[in-house]
C-alpha cells in the first residue's frame, strides 16, 4: 500500500481485519508521538471530522472514540456552535450531531497505533516510491522504491493522497491517460494556535464563518486537546488571509462579525501562524477507464480530492475503507478491482457535488454544473434561508446532508416544501439572533 496517511492506515484496517498480510509505505518519517509532517501540509490547519467519518472509523477500529477523548480530544455538539452561514446565524443550543474536536496529528497518530497493532500490518517510514510496474512476463505488481529492491505485491492501493502518480504510472504502463476534474476556488487559509480553556466562550462550543462570493472571506475557531484552540481565516481567489500576524490579526477585524477577532485578543496565541494554499478538487476518473488494471486500487484524495473547507476528505476515506471490507468480506476474486473502483467513486459522488457546486460559485464558471446540482443548490440555499429564520426541520436536514448521514432526496421532504411555500407566500418570522458570543470570552494570560 502507497501511503500511510488516514486513507491508507483506514484502508490497511478493512485489510488487516480481513486477514491480509500489508505493507504500507510512507514517504514521511514516522515518529513516535504525534505531530504535523511534510506529507500532509494541511496537519497545521483546523480539522472537522464529519459524524459519518466519526461513525465509520468507530466501525472500523471500535473504541477510537473514547481513545481520543482520552487523549485530549474535545467532545460537542453542532447544534452548540455558533455557526454564520450566506444568509444569516444558523439556530443555536439545540442537540445536533456528537463530535470529537481534535487535531488531525493527534486523530491519525492513534489510528496509526491501532493500525499497527493489527496482525499482518507493516509501517514502513521513510520509502519513497518511485514507479509502479507489471513484472516481466509475471502476474502482480512491483512497487519500485528509491535506493531500495522493488517489492512485489498482488494488489496495490494507491492512498498517497493529492501528490499521487498513479496518473503517470498507469499511463507508462499501458493503460492510457486518465481523465481528470479541477474545481479550484483558489481558497487559502491562514491559522494560529492559542491558548484556551474548552469552555472559553462559555456555552458556545466554537465559531464558524462561511464565505460566500459576495463575502468571500470567513473563518473558524474550534477547540483541540492540550487546552488549546486552533483559529482559522479563510479566504478565496485575492481575499486569501495573509501570513503574519499584523495581517492575520486585520483579516479577522473585517470579517462580518467581531467574534473570532474579539476570541484572537482574548486568548494567548502559541506559535507562529501556518498558512495553505492547495486546496482545489481534483477527481480522477478511474471508474471510467474500461482497461482499469487488475490488482489495483485508489482511494482517498489519490483518486478524489476535495477542497478542505468541507471537511469531507477523512469522512470518504473512513467510507471507502468500510465498502473495501464489506467487499473482502465476500470475497475479492481477480478483475474485480474495476467494479469495486466504481463502487469507491460512488462514495464520494455526494461530497464531490456539495463541494464543487460551493466552489463554482467562485470560479465565474456557469459550466461543469449538471442541472440536478443547480436544483440541489438552489433548493438547499432555499431551506438555508428557511433555517436562519428558526426551521429546525431544514437546519437538521441541512445538518445530516453535511455530515453525509442524509440523503439529498430528504431535502423534498413534503414538510419542508410545505414550509418553503408558506414562507413565500406569508413571509418569514424574525431571523435567529446571534449566539451567546459577546462579553463571555475571558482573557487568557500566564505563560
Amino acid at each position: 500500500m502507497v501511503g500511510a496517511g488516514l486513507a491508507g492506515l483506514l484502508t490497511a484496517a478493512a485489510l488487516g481485519s480481513a486477514g491480509w498480510t500489508v505493507t504500507l509505505l510512507e514517504r514521511d518519517a514516522l515518529n513516535g508521538g504525534p505531530g504535523p509532517r511534510p506529507g500532509v501540509p494541511q496537519g497545521h490547519q483546523p480539522h472537522v471530522l464529519l459524524y459519518r467519518g466519526l461513525s465509520a472509523i468507530e466501525t472500523l477500529l471500535p473504541g477510537l472514540r473514547r481513545e481520543l477523548v482520552e487523549a485530549g480530544g474535545v467532545p460537542l455538539n453542532t447544534g452548540d456552535l455558533a455557526w454564520l452561514g450566506e444568509q444569516g446565524w444558523a439556530p443555536f443550543g439545540t442537540p445536533a450531531f456528537e463530535l470529537v474536536s481534535a487535531t488531525r496529528p493527534l486523530v491519525e497518530h492513534l489510528v496509526r497505533q491501532r493500525v499497527a497493532a493489527l496482525a499482518g500490518v507493516q509501517l514502513h517510514g521513510g520509502a519513497r516510491v518511485s514507479g509502479l510496474r507489471r513484472p516481466a512476463g509475471g502476474t502482480g505488481w512491483l512497487v519500485d522504491c528509491s535506493g531500495d529492491a522493488p517489492l512485489t505485491a498482488d494488489l496495490v492501493v494507491d492512498a498517497s493522497g493529492r501528490a499521487s502518480r498513479l496518473p503517470i504510472w498507469l499511463a507508462r504502463s499501458g493503460y492510457g491517460e486518465v481523465a481528470t476534474t479541477i474545481v479550484d476556488a483558489r481558497v487559502g487559509y491562514a491559522s494560529r494556535v492559542y491558548s484556551a480553556p474548552a469552555d472559553h466562550l462559555g456555552r458556545v462550543a466554537g465559531v464558524l464563518m462561511l464565505l460566500s462570493p459576495h463575502s468571500p472571506c470567513g473563518g473558524v475557531a474550534l477547540p483541540v486537546e492540550g487546552g488549546r484552540w486552533v483559529v482559522a481565516a479563510v479566504g478565496a481567489g485575492d481575499r486569501r488571509p495573509p501570513r503574519d500576524a499584523e495581517g492575520f490579526d486585520a483579516f479577522l477585524g473585517r470579517l462580518r462579525d467581531p467574534a473570532l477577532a474579539d476570541f484572537a485578543r482574548s486568548a494567548r496565541p502559541v506559535g507562529d501562524i501556518a498558512v495553505h494554499r492547495r486546496t482545489g478538487n481534483v477527481r480522477h476518473h478511474y471508474d471510467r477507464m474500461k482497461n482499469w488494471p487488475t490488482g489495483l486500487l485508489a482511494v482517498g484524495d489519490a483518486s478524489c480530492a476535495f477542497n478542505p473547507v468541507y471537511g469531507q476528505g477523512i469522512t470518504v476515506a473512513a467510507c471507502q475503507a468500510l465498502l473495501l471490507r464489506r467487499a473482502l468480506a465476500s470475497g475479492l476474486p481477480p478483475g474485480s478491482e474495476r467494479r469495486l473502483m466504481r463502487r469507491l467513486a460512488r462514495a464520494a459522488d455526494l461530497p464531490w457535488s456539495i463541494a464543487t457546486g460551493e466552489d463554482l460559485r467562485y470560479t465565474g464558471s456557469g459550466t461543469g454544473r449538471s442541472r440536478i446540482d443547480a436544483l440541489f443548490g438552489r433548493w438547499s440555499h432555499e431551506l438555508d434561508r428557511l433555517a436562519v429564520h428558526g426551521d429546525l426541520r431544514a437546519q437538521r436536514t441541512l445538518d445530516g446532508i453535511y455530515h453525509l448521514v442524509g440523503s439529498p432526496a430528504g431535502l423534498f421532504y413534503p414538510a419542508l416544501i410545505a414550509s418553503a411555500v408558506h414562507a413565500r407566500l406569508f413571509g418569514l418570522p424574525a431571523p435567529v439572533p446571534r449566539p451567546p458570543l459577546g462579553g463571555n470570552s475571558r482573557q487568557v494570560t500566564g505563560p
